[in-house]
């Protein structure tokens, strides 16, 4: 068992705020001494109120998602001695009505391109093998109701 700490820090500055017209930027706080800048989406919040250069919580769910799934995918890799170069991952997730029609992101879809080089290299049957454990591992996808789908894409090099 482990326990992750994150500290969210938001100041008004002198912002009215009862009429809605406040800054949504704010600071994610990690216990390494990371610092994330953050918003809400200007999907959700118009600018000003958002800022579109920061990470917004959906953004940063979907990112969280997929890095779990890479980091377990590296490592069920690496246990069956394939060698894994590069891993790409332009993932997206959906802000969508959920069955009781509250917006929730409903599906996070994982789209890696990943090239494997040396001797050893996957069949495509194994790949799949490798995605099935990652996503059965992972830590996040079993913390979540949110529908995660796989697209594999691999290349050798």
């Amino acid at each position: 068992m482990s326990q992750h700490l994150a500290t969210i820090q938001w100041k008004r500055n002198q912002a009215v705020f009862t009429d809605k017209r406040y800054s949504r930027e704010h600071i994610w706080c990690f216990e390494g001494g990371a610092k994330v800048y953050a918003s809400s989406s200007p999907d959700v919040v118009p600018i000003p109120y958002s800022n579109p250069t920061y990470v917004d919580p959906e953004g940063a769910f979907v990112a969280s998602l997929s890095s779990c799934h890479m980091l377990w995918f590296l490592s069920c890799a690496a246990a069956k001695k394939f060698i894994v170069d590069s891993y790409l991952d332009h993932a997206v997730g959906l802000l969508a009505k959920n069955e009781q029609g509250k917006l929730a992101i409903t599906v996070v879809r994982l789209r890696p391109q990943i090239t494997f080089v040396g001797d050893n290299l996957p069949t495509p049957q194994q790949i799949e093998q490798l995605h099935h454990e990652a996503h059965q591992n992972c830590f996040l996808a079993n913390s979540v109701k949110t529908e995660v789908i796989i697209e594999t894409i691999s290349s050798e090099s």
